[in-house]
């Protein structure tokens, strides 16, 4: 064996001195002036790729110095497995051999993750189609697939590559993964506290050992990232309560000879609990230090809370900037003193300069125009800097439903002291929805409504919708346009057509039909930041086709004034809102007052609606939210308020749990007709969905719900309100959003119609 490894040493080292003969004597020539350059191996590399590279051209003197450096050069592009140069006379031949060209990339056994994702993994190491080939590559390509599948904690995944040669010179590359099973958290310890249960300590933390929702929230499988995480929680959660020198010694993750069980340790030290004894303000605080002290929310004689120190430097920083000054210093100074567990704050505060903004840069809108975004701004170039209407506009462009996240950032600008840059960043989502919504009974059985809404019309921030309806008893084909700057100071324009075919509800069935049509064009003038007023026309004709089982209401209502019935209503309105989001609030109110006016026409009367919407943040992923909506309707000039244009009540968006419209009054027939007043209370709890974090595009809420409506000649009791409690999940999905909810009705009559599952997309409350 010794022998034989010696002649293998020999052999090699032959070739290596023989190739290097090889070479020197190939370079070895007498300097000449190229007369011509030709390349010999080509197949899909261009001839001009090569001349580029090397460092000789025609006419200029060949000498051994630049056909070493020329050999170099187009190895250096990666693209070939072998350079030779030979001299024919005056002429240089360049000879290569091309690596092979990736044809495809296929995945065998990957079930993880997406095709695309991994092609997106490989192609940022270098290896996608019609990319060089060569085994360096494939190597990484190897170790990349490998990481990814760590990052999901599959630790035993095993990837095998298959290289299969075609004709031109190229290869197809097979990665064979054998994915395995993921390792899961078999244990978590929190070693070292004495202060609390270990137990509490692990129920703030994200990850978790298997447990029956994991599946979803795949919170039993490790990642660094994730423990760096929950590390930052479990040191927030101390600093919260008072123990500011604790500190995490170490941590240690083992992971089984399986490679399916991991073992986690934390080992924590906690140090004294400190209660806060006094906070004291220095500095240059503008002459307004009694302001300041206002905003401080450190509170002497309960324990250290770190959020509050921050709350209190961020306030302090936000009110320097409502100045212009952006550029505010703020340092909290503890003092701490160890005899009797009490610290105490120094808040130094060093205004520094005031700035104005040179440039506001938005990044991130790559449908969204830059107009939509710009004027909401109410921060304008050129300006001094301002605090508020810095986080004003922040909250107008969040408020437009647009973006799944509006971040913004301050910069300095090199070279200008009194200068900064506004940088902001959006991450869009996806504004056009095709929306659905289902209901079943055994009544109504299956109850379909559709629309296709874009929110964002090619990207001008225009509203356009079609909505259709094909329940049994209520067709509806609406399609309306908003433009919401359709003058330059903000006064948006609405434009509604409409046909509505419908008949309340009757045990007995009937073929007679209600329809509606007709056309409005509403405007919106902003009296302030968050105050519109609405005011607009319509014109509208309603028509009661007589049939079998008509409602007497309705025939009542038809032999004294005709079958036809038409309106030009008049409307006017106003809304306020200051939710920080509309589409998933967590605070801020909603109003909303509208009322339509009918007086020289067939059909008269007045009929006002007013929507009362609360967000209270209880933590800061917990939202209590709270709804109220009345309606009232009369009839002008001695007529009944026409009973087409009542107010219904039930299902989704007024009381869960009832089928959709079925509360209120009945005619002497048994016919479902509505009720010229209205009522609809909901109460919400809303917490993120387990294992989600503070996800607010996937949220779970419970809710309690009362409502009615009353006939025109009936009295408001509250006696006579229906209340349903129930469980529900909201999901912002790229369809649109989602409400699903699981209701029981706790006050209800006989006769009632109840539906206890019902779900929509699209809804809000």
């Amino acid at each position: 064996m010794k022998n034989k490894f010696k002649r293998l040493r020999v052999s090699a080292l032959t070739a290596l001195v023989a190739t290097a003969f090889a070479v020197t004597t190939a370079w070895a020539v007498d300097p000449f002036t190229v007369r011509d350059i030709r390349v010999e191996g080509l197949q899909r590399v261009e001839p001009g790729t090569v001349f580029a590279s090397m460092p000789v051209r025609v006419g200029e003197v060949y000498n051994d110095d630049k056909g070493s450096a020329s050999i170099r050069s187009l190895f250096a592009l990666g693209l070939f497995k072998d350079v030779r140069l030979e001299v024919t006379g005056d002429v240089l031949v360049v000879i290569v051999e091309e690596r092979p060209t990736v044809a495809d990339l296929e995945f065998v056994g990957a079930k993880e993750f997406d095709k695309d994702v991994l092609k997106k993994a490989l192609r940022d190491v270098g290896l996608t189609d019609g990319r060089a080939f060569d085994k360096a590559l494939a190597d990484r390509a190897e170790q990349e697939l490998k990481r990814q599948y760590i990052n999901r904690s599959l630790y035993a995944a095993d990837i095998v590559t298959t290289v299969t040669p075609m004709e031109r010179n190229r290869v197809n590359l097979t990665f064979t993964v054998t994915e395995g099973q993921p390792a899961r958290i078999k244990d978590i310890r929190i070693v070292g506290g004495k202060a609390f249960d270990e137990s509490a300590l692990r129920k703030e933390i994200e990850l978790s050992t298997s447990g029956w929702l994991t599946w979803y929230s795949k919170s039993d499988r490790y990642s660094r990232a994730k423990l760096n995480a929950d590390l930052e929680t479990l040191r927030s959660f101390y600093l919260t309560r008072g123990y500011i020198d604790f500190k995490i010694d170490s941590t240690q993750v083992a992971i089984s000879p399986s490679k399916e069980d991991i073992s986690i340790t934390v080992n924590i030290t906690e140090g004294e609990r400190f209660v806060v004894s006094g906070v004291k303000l220095e500095g240059n605080y503008l002459g307004k230090e009694e302001d300041f002290k206002t905003l401080v929310k450190i509170s002497a004689g309960q324990a250290y809370n770190s959020e509050q120190v921050t709350q209190t430097t961020k306030a302090f920083a936000d009110y320097f900037g409502k100045f212009g000054f952006a550029f505010a210093r703020i340092e909290a100074r503890p003092e701490l003193d160890r005899a009797t567990n009490q610290v105490s704050f120094t808040l130094l505060a060093d205004p520094s300069r005031r700035a104005y903004v040179r440039k506001i840069n938005v990044t991130g809108n790559s449908r969204t125009r830059d107009e939509v975004i710009r004027r909401e701004f109410r921060q304008f170039e050129s300006a001094w800097y301002d605090g508020d209407r810095i986080k004003l506009s922040r909250d107008r462009i969040d408020r437009l439903g647009y973006f799944k996240e509006v971040n913004v950032e301050t910069e300095e600008v090199p070279g200008a002291p009194d200068q900064v840059d506004i940088m902001l960043n959006v991450a869009e989502k996806p504004t056009g929805s095709v929306q659905l919504g289902a209901g079943f009974s055994s009544y109504e059985k299956l109850a379909l409504s559709f629309g296709i809404k874009q929110e964002n019309a090619f990207g001008t921030g225009n509203y356009l919708g079609i909505d259709v309806n094909t329940s049994k008893f209520n067709r509806v084909l609406v399609v309306n346009t908003t433009d919401p700057y359709f003058t330059q100071d903000g006064v948006s324009r609405t434009i509604d057509a409409y046909y509505r075919s419908s008949r309340p509800y009757t045990d007995q069935g009937g073929n007679y039909q209600l329809v509606t049509a007709g056309t409005s064009i509403r405007f919106g003038v902003p009296f302030t930041e968050i105050d519109r007023v609405f005011f607009g026309a319509g014109v509208e004709q309603t028509q009661i086709r007589p049939g079998t089982n008509i409602p007497a209401a309705y025939l009542a209502y038809a032999t004294k004034f005709g079958y036809t019935s038409s309106a030009v209503p008049l409307t006017i309105g106003w809304a306020r809102d200051d939710r920080d989001s509309a589409l998933a609030p967590s605070s801020g109110r909603y109003q909303r007052l509208g009322t339509e006016l009918s007086m020289f026409s067939d059909a008269q009367y007045v009929r006002s609606n007013y929507q009362y919407q609360h967000y209270i943040p209880i933590t800061k992923s917990w939202t209590t939210a709270f709804n109220a909506e009345f309606g009232w309707g009369k009839g002008l000039s001695n007529r009944p308020f026409p009973v087409f244009k009542n107010f219904y009540s039930g299902g989704l968006g007024s009381v869960r749990g009832f089928e959709q419209s079925t509360l209120g009054p009945r005619d002497v027939t048994g016919s479902l007709i509505g009720g010229s007043k209205k009522i609809t209370l909901n109460a919400e709890v809303i917490a993120p969905f387990p294992g989600t974090g503070n996800d607010r595009t996937l949220r779970l809420y419970a809710f309690a719900d009362a409502g009615n409506v009353f006939g025109d000649t009936e009295k408001v009791q509250l006696r006579d309100l229906r209340a349903s409690v129930g469980v529900g999940m909201s999901w912002i999905s790229p369809i649109g959003p989602l409400r699903l909810a699981f209701a029981n009705p706790i006050k209800k009559q006989a006769g009632d119609r109840i539906q206890k599952l019902q779900f929509q997309i699209g809804t809000s409350f």
